[in-house]
């Protein structure tokens, strides 16, 4: 491999490998599969006030329950993440979503507090794996140098999936119960399986079993403990406190907190995730723009993934000095919006330098880091409400709190994120271990 990450052959530089037939489509089932798996995640935070109602719940149980979707998350994630680089990603996929499906059953019946959170620690498990499975699985089937558009293709399925599915669910709560919610759920969840028993394959490009008999290793040590992978953590762990969040704390923040009626709240909870999404969408196409124009991977990726995060944690940070319930709203979703920009150029950063027989794992570890941010940023934001001398600046309180994590995560990700000299510095380690063992087998 050059330092440009062109392949050699025979010491002849190599045109860039076409992308599969079939690619696309495998992107927009993984796609769905996301979609699913955020429409899965916001349906607490959609039906909180409800809930909240139903069950009697002080903010901070209801903070509790945000929290346990993620107690599971991360051991699940990298468990799942080694599994991936021995089976087929197709098989794992499945297992996940039929995992969430099953989970939302029991909510349909009469339910108590702890039955709601055993099937949201239930559904954190099977869902901690997906996005670093789901990217794995993606990367199968784009080499290095086109796979910034699918990856934030992929994970517009985030934003897509809270788009499309809270006016509906919404509906669904407004006009019947919120256990039907989580019913519909399970019912569509289903639906997901059925399509990728059928269309669903396993990308052609890499056949992990045999790249990890054939490529030189990296010690995991190496790569986890690489300034970029720590840069990647660092910077993203700021992002999801943001996102858990908003998936946990957005809708009764607009209801309880600026009075809107939960038939509004439906349609205002969307604001975030389409300013989010069209930020992804931007992020995505203009960092593969500026690679194809030679710009380094640390400009096109990491300082383009960054600033953002330092943005919007400022833009945060104006929210309680300004007054008028409209302009707060603008606030909050332009300044965690930005947010997104980071999920787009990471994945593909991290997979720069990681062997590809080692990428789930790595990927899987990169996710189950960053979002335990997850745990923590609903319990924090239940707790300081509770204690606020009045609800409104409780949530004030906590929006501070996530302006300040942001703002330090995106400075942390501006001085750490150097993938391309971390590939030539990691890269070049193994070819130097590996080079003795090939003279020691070779017959010359």
């Amino acid at each position: 491999m050059s330092a440009q990450g062109t392949p050699m052959v025979a010491g002849k530089m190599t045109t860039s490998r076409a992308t599969p037939k079939g690619a696309w489509t495998i992107t927009f089932l993984l796609f769905l599969f996301m979609l699913v798996n955020f429409a899965d995640k916001i349906v607490v935070g959609l039906a909180g006030v409800p809930i909240m109602t139903e069950l009697k719940l002080e903010p901070e149980q209801f903070g509790l329950l945000g929290s346990s979707f993620f107690f599971l998350f991360s051991i699940a994630a990298i468990v799942v993440g080694f599994i991936v680089n021995k089976v087929p990603t197709r098989w794992v996929l499945l297992t996940l979503a039929v995992i969430w499906a099953l989970a939302q059953f029991p909510m349909v019946g009469t339910v108590s507090f702890t039955t709601l959170l055993i099937c949201r620690i239930v559904l954190g498990a099977g869902e901690g794996p997906a996005a670093s499975v789901a990217m794995h699985a993606i990367y199968k089937w784009f080499p290095d140098e086109k796979r910034t558009l699918p990856t934030a293709i992929l994970s517009q399925g985030s934003a897509f999936g809270v788009i499309l599915a809270v006016p509906a669910l919404n509906w669904i709560i407004v006009n019947h119960s919120w256990h039907y919610a989580f019913g519909a759920l399970g019912v569509v969840g289903l639906i997901w399986v059925c399509a990728w028993l059928t269309l669903g394959k396993e990308g052609p490009l890499e056949n992990t079993q045999v790249l990890a008999a054939t490529e030189p290793r990296i010690p995991y040590i190496q790569l986890l403990t690489s300034r970029t992978f720590i840069g990647c953590v660092a910077a993203t762990f700021g992002a999801y406190w943001a996102l858990s969040l908003g998936l946990t704390w957005f809708t009764p923040f607009i209801v309880k907190g600026l009075g809107f009626s939960q038939q509004q709240a439906g349609f205002i909870s969307i604001l975030p995730w389409v300013f989010g999404a069209t930020i992804v969408i931007l992020t995505g196409w203009f960092s593969q723009v500026l690679m194809a124009r030679g710009v380094t991977t640390r400009l096109a990726r990491g300082v383009f993934g960054s600033v953002p995060l330092v943005i919007g944690g400022l833009i945060l940070a104006t929210m309680p000095h300004v007054q008028g319930a409209g302009f707060q709203l603008g606030l909050l979703v332009v300044g965690t919006g930005l947010c997104g920009a980071i999920y787009v150029v990471c994945p593909p950063m991290l997979g720069e330098f990681t062997p590809a027989s080692q990428r789930g794992a790595v990927l899987a570890i990169y996710g189950a880091l960053y979002t335990l941010s997850g745990i923590i940023a609903p319990l924090v934001m239940g707790t300081v409400i509770q204690r606020a001398g009045s609800m409104l600046d409780g949530y004030m309180t906590g929006f501070t709190i996530n302006a300040v994590i942001m703002v330090g995560s995106g400075l942390l990700g501006l001085l750490l994120l150097w993938p391309n000299t971390e590939k030539a510095r990691l890269t070049g380690g193994a070819a130097a271990q590996a080079a003795p063992l090939k003279g020691a087998v070779s017959p010359t």
